[in-house]
């Protein structure tokens, strides 16, 4: 059981999305893998994939971070001790538990993050690149933490991949979308912080590791394509942009310089008032 690979994801709803989800984690070379669903769906349906090992439990619908709490607390309490949260609109190299599991060994105690590719098909700009860049445009290949304007910016982000991202490296910054640590990490900076509802909780956590001596690395050798916010009705949905900014602000708020702070409440402040 400590060679095995728990993954922590949440669902709501949109259960389409677990198909191709499913079917990576079963091609996977390395078959030592448990899957954790926190259900926030008011009613939800059963899930299940013949071969795979997948523990669903229900949830309120309390956020993002609610749901993977919950979730690691359960794996925890089961004896896991490796995991990776992370988005289940997502589809896995089929290396990938080999590599998380692999990197997990050789920097024990660390936030890993991997490289993020947007799934084929969902890219931001579509009409950007050729149909052969397709499946290779990156989303995420480490990432910043932006102190001037309280963002997280990914590196590489929209590029097609010519292996110009191909270093293990330390990063600022891990999105939630792949996030693999072990039980050590968890002792040390916590759980996930709940009045996140959505967006932002992962920078926090990176923040608190960073405060704890905890080290984040980039690995280009964990792969995922990721069919980006798909959970929220797409990138530039009303949804997607009203949790964006609530997260943002409560991000900047705390851990942003005195000068940022201001600027994000300024802004709120207006926002506000053009909206009345």
């Amino acid at each position: 059981m400590p060679h095995t690979l728990a993954i922590i994801t949440v669902i709501y709803k949109n259960y389409t999305i677990l198909q191709d989800f499913f079917e990576s984690i079963n091609a996977q070379t390395d078959k030592n893998v448990v899957i954790y669903i926190a259900d926030a769906t008011p009613h939800p349906q059963p899930i299940n994939y013949n071969g795979l090992d997948i523990k669903t439990f229900s949830v309120e619908n309390k956020g993002y971070a609610h749901g993977i709490n919950t979730g690691l607390k359960k794996a925890i309490y089961d004896g896991y001790t490796t995991f990776s949260i992370m988005n289940c609109d997502t589809i896995l190299k089929n290396n990938f538990v080999k590599e998380v599991l692999r990197s997990l060994q050789e920097h024990p105690s660390s936030i890993v993050a991997g490289k993020i590719y947007y799934a084929s098909g969902y890219e931001y700009h579509k009409t950007r690149y050729e149909d052969k860049d397709k499946g290779s445009v990156i989303w995420y290949a480490g990432g910043n933490i932006d102190q001037n304007h309280a963002l997280t910016p990914h590196i590489g982000v929209d590029e097609v991949d010519k292996r110009q991202f191909d270093s293990f490296m330390p990063t600022s910054f891990v999105n939630g979308c792949l996030m693999c640590l072990d039980t050590k990490v968890i002792k040390t900076v916590g759980l996930w912080d709940e009045s996140y509802f959505l967006y932002y909780e992962d920078a926090d956590y990176c923040e608190r590791a960073k405060i704890k001596d905890v080290p984040l690395f980039y690995n280009p050798n964990i792969v995922i394509w990721h069919k980006n916010a798909q959970s929220t009705g797409g990138p530039g949905s009303s949804l997607h942009l009203k949790y964006q900014r609530s997260s943002r602000l409560k991000f900047g708020l705390k851990y942003m310089p005195l000068r940022t702070k201001f600027h994000l409440v300024k802004n709120c402040i207006l926002d506000f008032l053009y909206k009345r």
